[in-house]
């Protein structure tokens, strides 16, 4: 398995199936590094720990953090398992951005944005991050939320250790493409 296939088997595990590699995670989205490391062997016996590392650490969007002592590991943010992230709401800046498929831009822009099957809406603190993130299923559209807006109506926001801004929706009158 290459990189690219652990960093997509290790998202599917922590954010979506961990039974799918008989694994548990804590109410925090927590597993054990041993665990997850005996699982990925099943698919490729020559991983090791030093890889599972390189794959944490130089993942394009940091997609999953270590505990200190490296015995544990989740996903940062993207969950549609029950996990609770233990973030501390955050005041964001004026202004945040979503890069989103350019095919999805009308329903989003009658309805909002929405957490879908996900635990919040994802959002970017500069435009560079969103493109990156529309583009991956198409021609992107850069949307502009007004998060000083939407923060003053009473929205809850949440940033994760790599920089994702977390919030439950985005109305309609708080975005602009």
């Amino acid at each position: 398995m290459n990189d690219t296939g652990i960093s997509k088997t290790l998202s599917y595990w922590l954010r979506h199936a961990p039974e799918a590699a008989g694994l548990m995670l804590d109410a925090q989205g927590w597993t054990d590094t041993s665990a997850v490391m005996a699982a990925l062997r099943e698919n490729d016996a020559s991983l090791d720990f030093d890889r599972l590392m390189r794959v944490v650490e130089l993942s394009d969007k940091q997609r999953f953090e270590l505990s200190a002592d490296t015995g544990r590991i989740r996903a940062r943010q993207g969950h549609s398992v029950a996990v609770d992230l233990d973030l501390p709401p955050v005041t964001p800046p004026d202004v945040l951005y979503h890069g989103t498929p350019e095919r999805f831009l009308d329903a989003i822009l009658s309805e909002g944005l929405k957490r879908q099957a996900r635990h919040h809406v994802h959002l970017s603190a500069d435009i560079e991050t969103a493109n990156k993130v529309g583009q991956r299923r198409g021609k992107p559209v850069i949307l502009t939320i007004d998060a000083a807006a939407m923060a003053a109506d009473g929205a809850v926001f949440f940033v994760t250790s790599n920089g994702i801004w977390l919030t439950d929706h985005v109305p309609p009158e708080r975005l602009s493409a």
